[in-house]
């Protein structure tokens, strides 16, 4: 979802929270109140979806290619490789 169709629906939450509160008869304290919460239920809602998105997302041909570079880089020796005199003089 994109930051402005997510301060949308925010905004129109928050409307619905307004007129919830207006019908029923709350005070302007309570009112604020209400709508303070729900700004930050939603706000920690988004973050959380935004987050799992990041989190379970593919890696990018650029990630890959920082792997590969890291392990081609890298002084471990790869399971079952034997040391030569040459990889010895690395360490």
């Amino acid at each position: 979802m994109s930051l402005p169709k997510f301060i949308v629906g925010m905004l129109f939450a928050l409307a619905i929270v307004v007129a919830w509160s207006w019908l029923g008869g709350a005070s302007l304290g309570t009112t604020l109140m209400r709508i303070i919460i729900c700004a930050v239920v939603i706000q920690a809602g988004y973050f959380a979806v935004v987050y799992a998105m990041i989190a379970n997302s593919a890696p990018t041909p650029a990630d890959r290619l920082r792997e590969a570079e890291r392990k081609q880089n890298s002084t471990e020796v790869p399971k079952g490789e034997k040391l030569g005199s040459a990889r010895r003089g690395l360490h």
